[in-house]
């Protein structure tokens, strides 16, 4: 059965990658190029001890942004969420991974994200057991339908103001899921995520519901600032679907 959280204040194949570096304390700017697709321009933020512990593995947080950053501006992907929060001096501990989907009307390649995916955990130093995987807003529509079609590929969602189809959701019953949404959402419905809840609760998933009273879309800035979220991740390991 789902927990639901009503907050009324904050608690705490084949790639070719162009490396070229954009901010040696923040952000490493990258272009990805699937060999048969498109392209994708993404963030690589790497934590503060990735470059001393030169043999430890680190976890990976995989954040996909709404439709409003979308396009070819890469800096609109620090609006929001985790990226806004390393461009203003916030350390994380995780690799951060994030891309920008290239297409404004469009929602996200799966296939795009996952081939990029295998290419940062060959060059950098991750540990496959706990990537985590989250999104807002399209971006939130984005995650559900990634951990559906790769159901063993990550440790935990946290799916903000988002949606999915609910039929799927049985295939990531095993997936530890955290969801967000405000109540008063005029942009999505709050439907979308409870549908999804719903599915998860009856498949008998791992799932937890977070529910913003007086929050319309914005539900990202309050999730993402809650450095719960964050330490419950990590508290995550990957688990392999039942057969």
């Amino acid at each position: 059965m789902a927990r639901y959280f009503l907050l009324f204040f904050l608690v705490f194949g084949p790639a070719h990658s162009i490396k070229s570096l954009l901010s040696a304390s923040e952000f490493e700017h990258a272009t990805f190029q699937r060999t048969e697709g498109e392209t994708m321009q993404y963030l690589l933020a790497l934590p503060e001890a990735y470059a001393s512990n030169t043999s430890e593995r680190f976890p990976l947080l995989l954040f996909l942004h709404g439709g409003g950053e979308s396009g070819s501006d890469i800096e609109k992907v620090k609006t929001h969420g985790p990226p806004k929060q390393i461009a203003a001096g916030m350390s994380l501990p995780f690799v951060l991974l994030a891309p920008q989907n290239p297409h404004e009307s469009q929602f996200w390649d799966d296939q795009t994200l996952a081939d990029l995916l295998d290419s940062i955990e060959s060059d950098y130093r991750i540990d496959p057991d706990r990537i985590y995987l989250s999104g807002m807003s399209r971006g939130g529509f984005g995650a559900w339908r990634l951990a559906i079609q790769k159901p063993n590929r990550f440790a935990a969602l946290v799916p903000i103001c988002g949606g999915g189809d609910a039929p799927y959701a049985k295939k990531i019953n095993h997936l530890p899921t955290w969801v967000f949404h405000g109540a008063k959402d005029p942009v999505i419905p709050i439907s979308e995520s409870q549908q999804m809840v719903d599915a998860l609760e009856a498949a008998g998933g791992n799932v937890m519901f977070t529910i913003y009273p007086e929050a319309d879309h914005d539900s990202w800035t309050e999730t993402y600032d809650n450095p719960r979220v964050y330490q419950w991740m990590l508290e995550q390991t990957r688990k392999v679907a039942a057969p």
